[in-house]
């Protein structure tokens, strides 16, 4: 292999094209045209147009893949994961057309990609694993036990799985898993398992040859799951008691073997609390969270399947595998944890991640984060010689980052990350679900407070720089001091705080934070009851326009460095976010006068997010209870119920299956149902 075809988008790429690169290749990359100047085109030597801009027109067209590959005279082709990893007919396809497939046999990807087939296959193998029920929409099997897991035959990544506690959710749950998988792999075929509760994800990392040989690179524990996604990956797996382990990595390994596995793959299991396995799938392809498998074996496992893709043998055997000290990764996405993780899309204004993590991505300050494509922005690892030490690390570093542009779940991940059950090793697959105070997490009061100053003293510097008449006065100063100058603002949680900045004769400025006083019948003013914060700018690093890149501020006496971006959200409107040593906020000043015009629009649902309407069921005319779905909206590959808050009459439906819509759209107008007694 001389040049090497990447078939795909995003951090994948851009890993790919590391290795092959280091290896002597020649790399080539395919784009949509969104993508013409994104971070994995600029990452390969040459790319190749596709065409199209959603992923049906051009990352899932395995035609004009082998097209762009003869076209650019590749000799192999790697599908990284997701799109056509996973596609039997299109790794034939890329065999026929004389290139070699970077990948397990389309046999293999045929036979384990359909998770039916490959628990027969496991059950021949002697693996541990229960029982499924083939269904369809409007065929369901009577035998099924609750809780259950309806999950497509296809696919991975979480998409086409639902949790149903009984019989009567699971026809509305089989008809959405099926029509998600359809979307996602262009096959609705779901079947349904028994769902273990509070078990844990556990995968096992094998590699195979030509040649026969197999070996296993460790387990890796993948319980922190959002929507049956992973958020938390971390090898080897804690906790897990050595007759455990050997029974996970000898069925990964039996079950390679009884297909004659190559190329990478992973064995996943469901393990009980009390230690019953269920095996679930095998993913035929790299997975996202293979750096923390290479961290701890200290090997390079794009390079592994590149040499086995071009004949070699495996270059180990198992007693060559050595695990050493632990490794975590957090998959930074853009989505809203305290919203019901909702994506997050538009263009990203900063990503500064620290040194000392090893950061996969495929993002860059410029990037634009469509709702077309997986909300993956970047993965950060960190190894250690102990699983508290790589904890620690990757903490810290994630506190350190900023990301502007978008709303990213790296606040929650680093709640998790010193929440005492994980830090235990006792995470289940429920965890986010029994914790949901994480999804509500940012910095520590202080630290926030910290923050909450820097953004009051930007706000004053770009007001103060856009004075053209009274610039030069100072923030906060006035001619009689019978106050100082108040805002108000939104954190992002939507929680308001107020401000007031006062200017001292000795060139100091005093925040006060909290509610205002205000004055009572008699005139007396209510107690004043809020914190104050003795601040000092020392030095600004001046950008282009009114906003410095950062700034030093010293708070009580402790000087920190803030980075700084302002993202504009509309004409008369920006958020401020703040970058520390001690996390990310960020900051809306709410403006001082209301826009009638707009409180005048009429009531009903608004899209949460950019996306695709693909079911309406509701028409004119209809009554709606609270709680019951009005709409469906797809984005970033997954689907968004839109619900009714309350007992309405529909009086408008403003779009229809297959439109387009972007965030804050009005999507339903609703009218309040007044009762008998004259009650909404």
């Amino acid at each position: 292999m001389e040049k090497l075809l990447i078939a795909n988008r995003g951090e994948i790429v851009v890993r790919i094209a590391r290795t092959a690169r280091r290896m002597g290749m020649d790399t080539v990359g395919v784009f949509a045209e969104p993508d013409s100047n994104a971070l994995h085109v600029d990452s390969v030597d040459e790319a190749v147009a596709l065409g199209g801009s959603t992923p049906a027109e051009s990352y899932l067209r395995g035609d004009l893949i082998v097209d762009a590959a003869r076209c650019a005279g590749a000799d192999a082709i790697h599908p990284g994961y997701g799109f056509l990893a996973e596609n039997a007919d299109f790794a034939a396809s890329v065999i026929a057309a004389g290139i070699t497939w970077v990948g397990p046999t389309p046999e293999q990807i045929s036979l384990l990609g359909d998770k039916v087939a490959a628990k027969e296959a496991a059950v021949a193998a002697g693996v541990p694993t229960a029982p499924v029920w083939p269904v369809a929409p409007g065929s369901i099997p009577a035998d099924i036990t609750f809780p259950a897991l309806v999950k497509a035959a296809a696919g991975g990544g979480g998409r086409g799985m639902r949790v149903v506690e009984s019989a009567a959710e699971l026809f509305d749950a089989i008809d959405s898993a099926s029509r998600e998988a359809e979307s996602a792999f262009g096959d609705g075929t779901v079947f349904v398992e028994p769902y273990i509760t509070h078990s844990r994800h556990i995968e096992v990392q094998i590699m195979g040859d030509s040649h026969g040989n197999v070996i296993h690179l460790g387990e890796r524990d993948c319980s922190v799951q959002r929507r049956n996604q992973k958020v938390i990956e971390e090898s080897p797996a804690p906790k897990l008691d050595s007759e455990l382990r050997r029974i996970l990595l000898d069925g990964a390994i039996s079950l390679a073997r009884h297909v004659g596995y190559q190329n990478a793959g992973t064995v996943e299991f469901l393990v009980g609390a009390d230690g019953f396995v269920n095996f679930l799938e095998v993913n035929t392809r790299l997975q996202v969270e293979h750096p923390v498998t290479e961290m701890v074996t200290g090997l390079d496992l794009v390079e592994l399947q590149l040499r086995v893709a071009g004949g070699e043998e495996l270059p180990l055997e198992q007693s060559d595998v050595r695990l050493t000290g632990h490794a975590v990764e957090v998959r930074v996405v853009a989505e809203d944890p305290a919203r019901g993780w909702i994506p997050s899309s538009g263009e990203i204004t900063a990503f500064e991640f620290p040194l000392e993590l090893r950061v996969d991505s495929g993002v860059r300050s410029g990037s634009v984060i469509s709702g077309d494509y997986d909300s993956l922005l970047a993965k950060a690892i960190a190894h250690g010689q102990s699983r508290e030490q790589a904890i620690a690390s990757l903490a810290k570093g994630l506190k350190s980052s900023v990301v502007g542009g978008v709303q990213t779940n790296v606040a929650a991940t680093i709640a998790v990350l010193q929440e005492h059950d994980f830090a235990s090793g006792s995470a289940s697959i429920s965890y986010l679900d029994d914790h949901p105070e994480v999804l509500q997490a940012g910095p520590d009061a202080p630290d926030r407070l910290r923050g909450f100053a820097a953004a009051v003293m930007v706000d004053q510097i770009r007001d103060r720089a856009s004075d053209h008449q009274w610039g030069f006065v100072a923030a906060g100063w006035r001619n009689l001091r019978t106050q100082g100058q108040r805002s108000v603002w939104l954190d992002q949680s939507g929680t308001e705080w107020h401000a007031e900045l006062i200017t001292q004769r000795d060139g100091t400025l005093d925040l006060m934070v909290g509610s205002w006083p205000t004055p009572s019948d008699d005139g007396s003013m209510s107690p004043d009851g809020r914190i104050r914060l003795r601040l000092r700018l020392l030095g600004t690093d001046p950008a282009e326009g009114l906003t410095p890149r950062t700034i030093a501020l010293e708070v009580d006496g402790l000087r920190t460095v803030h980075s700084v971006i302002v993202s504009a959200r509309s004409d008369t409107e920006s958020s401020i976010v703040i970058g520390s040593p001690f996390g990310q906020t960020t900051w809306l000043a709410k403006t001082r006068f209301e826009d009638h015009e707009s409180a005048a629009v009429g009531a009903g649902p608004v899209s949460p997010l950019p996306g695709t309407v693909i079911a309406v069921h509701v028409g004119i005319g209809d009554q709606v209870i609270e709680g019951e779905a009005l709409m469906v909206v797809e984005a970033m590959k997954m689907e968004h119920q839109i619900l009714a808050a309350t007992a309405a009459t529909v009086t408008e439906v403003r779009f229809s299956t297959g439109d387009k819509v972007e965030a804050g759209d009005l999507l339903i107008s609703l009218e309040a149902r007044i009762d008998d007694s004259g009650q909404e």
